[in-house]
């Protein structure tokens, strides 16, 4: 997988492509693939999934009980997907479908047996809509076991339009940039950036953009596979820049200490939650963002924008991440619901109610509510196979997955203290060593 071309996020720009009106498509979704009549049979279907975005899931799979006549129950897995399904499957009672946030716990699952190939009219669906890089990420071992269906850009930094219109601040591209602005706006009296770091995930995508863009794709691609160590000086380099932000008086909101008790939808209610008067002038994260903005009762392009990760040192990165949706159980009625999951009929569903990215190429770009969400979307559908898949989920579970350890507690601590720069990187590789058994 290359990297994403930078210039195919210009969020700013023109939409482009026959698909891109104002007018948003509202309307019932389009019906183009044929389920089996599964009335009678019942479907438990576990995600990280909560709030806002439980409540749109649940859109698409009582769509999916509607076509099909099953009784489909969501049960929310915890941030520990790994854990919970390893319960489950310990008892003897697995769920028949779980969406999985990491491609290498998917690939764990795969390996152990817990997960089931995906069958032919699944993966006719998925060879119909996915481009191949899409395709390959949800393969073990040349099978195709999953159905990449929310997936998201993790190269986003959103911005209270109040807050930069007072400070006088100007959407920068590159960190250097970044941090200036960052400075004028906690000048102005504003601390400048939301970090959720109480979500050691959020932590990990900050480090893996500045890597991204300051190693360079060859290096990322090493550094996930752990062909280098976490004690390269590529990494030290990477945790001295994000030092620079992490480290700096009055730049992140409620200091270090409060970032660390701030959950992540916490951290997007300190920048949009009083859109007049707020806590933060920025919170970074991925397109999902746009639907705690609307829980926080912004209005995304008038109180709320968006802009790219700017570059540190080379390229603007791009960082995708998501999740698949894997069967656990041998039922007809998983099969079918992945088939469903893999068909422009539920990505559409979802789509239209926001907080949602399809890598889908046949949902249409009318379907998102709003310009930002349609360029975002149209920027992967271009990509096609170009693209980078988030670094720590691509790592073993106990590495880059489960909260209180691995790469998510390291980077906690050093949010604590961004002057430990080297007792940091002696912490991740010893981590990473144990979980990749290398």
């Amino acid at each position: 997988m290359a990297l994403l071309a930078a210039g195919a996020l210009m969020l700013t720009a023109a939409g482009c492509g026959g698909d891109d009106g104002d007018t948003v498509s509202g309307g019932p979704p389009p019906n183009t693939v044929k389920l089996p009549n599964l009335k009678g049979q019942k479907l438990q279907v576990t995600a990280v999934w909560t709030g806002t975005e439980q409540e749109n899931f649940t859109k698409v799979l009582k769509e999916f009980e509607k076509r099909t006549g099953a009784k489909v129950s969501f049960v929310p897995s915890g941030d520990d997907m790994a854990g919970f399904v390893g319960s489950k499957v310990a008892g003897g009672a697995p769920p028949d479908v779980a969406m999985v946030g990491q491609v290498g716990v998917m690939r764990e699952f795969a390996q152990k047996g817990w997960a089931k190939p995906l069958g032919a009219e699944a993966s006719a669906e998925l060879a119909k809509n996915y481009a191949k890089g899409w395709q390959d990420l949800g393969s073990y071992e040349g099978k195709p076991y999953g159905v990449y269906f929310k997936t998201s850009n993790k190269s986003l930094l959103w911005y209270n339009t109040s807050a930069f219109d007072y400070a006088g601040a100007k959407v920068p591209k590159t960190w250097q940039e970044f941090l200036a602005q960052a400075q004028l706006i906690s000048d102005s009296g504003t601390d400048a950036v939301a970090i959720g770091g109480q979500d050691g995930w959020t932590l990990t995508d900050w480090f893996e953009n500045v890597y991204l863009s300051q190693a360079g794709a060859e290096k990322y691609d090493q550094l996930a596979q752990h062909k280098i160590k976490w004690t390269d000086p590529s990494v030290k380099k990477a945790l001295e820049t994000l030092a620079e932000l992490w480290g700096t008086k009055g730049l992140v909101a409620g200091g270090r200490s409060g970032a660390l008790q701030t959950a992540f939808p916490d951290s997007v209610t300190k920048a949009f939650g009083n859109k007049a008067e707020p806590d933060a002038g920025m919170v970074f994260e991925a397109d999902f963002v746009a639907a705690n903005v609307a829980d926080a009762g912004a209005e995304l392009d008038q109180d709320a924008k968006v802009f790219p990760f700017p570059a540190v040192d080379g390229k603007a990165p791009v960082v995708t991440g998501g999740d698949v949706g894997v069967a656990l159980t041998n039922s007809k009625a998983a099969q079918a619901l992945l088939t469903f999951l893999a068909s422009p009929d539920a990505g559409t569903i979802w789509a239209q109610s926001g907080g949602f990215i399809s890598a889908n190429k046949n949902v249409k770009f009318s379907a998102y509510p709003n310009a930002s969400m349609r360029k975002i979307a149209q920027a992967l559908i271009a990509a096609g196979n170009d693209f980078r898949f988030d670094m720590s989920d691509q790592a073993p579970a106990s590495f880059g997955g489960k909260p209180a350890q691995g790469e998510w507690k390291a980077l906690q601590d050093f949010l604590k203290n961004p002057r430990n720069v080297e007792g940091i990187q002696r912490q991740l590789e010893r981590d990473a060593a144990k979980a990749y058994k290398n």
